[in-house]
Parts: C-alpha cells; structure tokens; sequence
C-alpha cells in the first residue's frame, strides 16, 4: 500500500495533480475539503457536528477532522493506497495520522510538496479567482494570508516528514504534464 500526503500552497495545482495521480497510481484521493462537503451536505452526525464550529465562524476541530478522515479510510479498505490533499495542515494532524494509519498496520510512504514562488501562484489564484467565482481567489490580501497561515502551520510538517525520511520536493512550476512527471518519477522511486 502506498500512502503519500500531498503538499503545496493554494495556487500550486494539488487538486489538478491529485486527479492524474490517484489514476496513474490507483489511489483513494481524500481531499478534507471534499469530505467536508460531503457530511455537510448529506448531513452526517460528524457533519452536523462540524457545521455547529463553522456556523460560529470557528475552526473544525483537529478531532472532528480526523475523525472524518478515519471514516473515509476504513470505507476504502481495499484500496491500493491514499493520496491525502489537504490534510494533515498542522503538526497534531500529522501525528494523529500516523497514529491512525499505524493502528491499521500502514504508514505514510512519502510526502510531497509542490513548490513555487509565492508571486506566481498569487497571479494564478488571482486568474482563477476570475472564473471560479470563489471570493478568496480574488483578493490580494485574503491570497497571502492563506499563505501565512501555511507558513505557519503547514511548512513545519516538512520538517516533520524530512526526519522521517519521506519528504519530497517537486517544482510545481511547468505544464501540468511536466509536473505530473515530476511526481512520477518521485512515486516510482519509492
């Protein structure tokens, strides 16, 4: 089974990478924005729970979140493996899926990171804000705040997963064909 956490900041193509690659690789992509959704929407007793935080204007709670994460992964036993796409953002998030992963007997094989230079992905969120319609792509300021909060809290899982051995760096800058080989070569070397 083959576990990797994909990195990147807004703008720098996870959600375009992760669809290339849970094919390629035959992975369960698990996007926390995605099952969010989904409990929210299908009104879930995890999903009521969370809506009860984000009504507030609050943050979900680490334990809600991971809570959510679990019930995908035991839904997806079979599975070659995960693709994670935004999740774990913090260092608790991390530590508690590896906890989680290590009571079903897997790890996580490798993370990933999509880099790119700050005033690119700014200009691609920017264009994207343009069709999208989503207000955070829109705005300068919202945009690099959503970059400071991950400098705060997401950068350090590097460090996290470096002492472990399993941090990767890829150039996210390119076509998406060209970073989709990025990855590849990355995931076959594993």
């Amino acid at each position: 089974m083959i576990n990797i956490v994909l990195f990147g900041k807004p703008g720098a193509g996870k959600g375009t990478q992760a669809e290339f690659l849970k094919e390629k690789y035959n992975l369960t992509h698990l996007s926390t924005g995605d099952i969010f959704r989904f409990n929210i929407k299908n009104e879930t007793d995890l999903g009521k729970l969370a809506r009860t935080f984000m009504d507030k204007g609050d943050l979900v709670p680490d334990e809600v979140t991971i809570k959510m994460l679990e019930s995908e992964v035991d839904k997806n036993q079979d599975s070659a493996g995960f693709l994670f796409d935004g999740f774990p953002r913090t260092l608790a998030q991390a530590e508690a899926l590896d906890e989680f992963l290590k009571s079903k007997n897997h790890n996580i094989t490798a993370t990933i990171a999509l880099e790119a230079d700050d005033n690119i992905l700014v200009a691609r969120l920017l264009e994207r804000g343009k069709t999208s319609g989503r207000p955070d792509d829109q705005d300068e300021e919202k945009i690099r705040n959503r970059y400071d909060e991950y400098n705060q809290k997401t950068a350090p899982l590097m460090h996290y997963y470096d002492n472990q051995g399993k941090f990767h760096s890829v150039n996210g800058i390119g076509s998406v064909h060209e970073v989709t080989q990025r990855l590849s070569k990355v995931i076959n070397n594993l």
